[in-house]
């Protein structure tokens, strides 16, 4: 099965962009649906991007135009480009992958395969 490594978090001003990725070994990302939480301190893991197996995306709409997932199956790596950081946006983010059949692409409960997180921390 494959495992997630992610990368590219950091600290960044509020107004920043910032772009993480999560590569793959073990399998390739082809047969998966992907998917990207975060996790303040605090709070519950929550979904800010997920996509499909046949690159549909979906993000909850407090973050539409702001955060874009994105896959390359040549490289097995999978993005998130956050732009317009907010301090609110502070939290390790995580990427997750699935496969069953059934699928609620923002829900933590769909993956079963999770890496180990990156931080992003925005300061006001």
């Amino acid at each position: 099965q494959v495992q997630l490594v992610e990368s590219g978090g950091g600290s960044v001003q509020a107004g920043g962009s910032l772009r993480l990725s999560c590569a793959a070994s073990g399998d390739t990302y082809s047969g998966y649906y992907m998917g990207w939480f975060r996790q303040a301190s605090g709070k519950e893991r929550e979904g800010v991007a997920a996509i499909g197996r046949d690159g549909s995306t979906y993000y909850p709409n407090s973050l539409k135009g702001r955060f874009t997932i994105s896959k390359d199956n040549a490289d097995n790596i999978l993005h998130l480009q956050m732009i317009s950081l907010k301090p609110e946006d502070t939290a390790m983010y995580y990427c997750a992958a699935g496969r069953w059949a059934s699928w609620i692409p923002l829900s933590r409960g769909s993956y079963a395969l999770w890496g180990q997180g990156t931080q992003v921390t925005v300061s006001s």
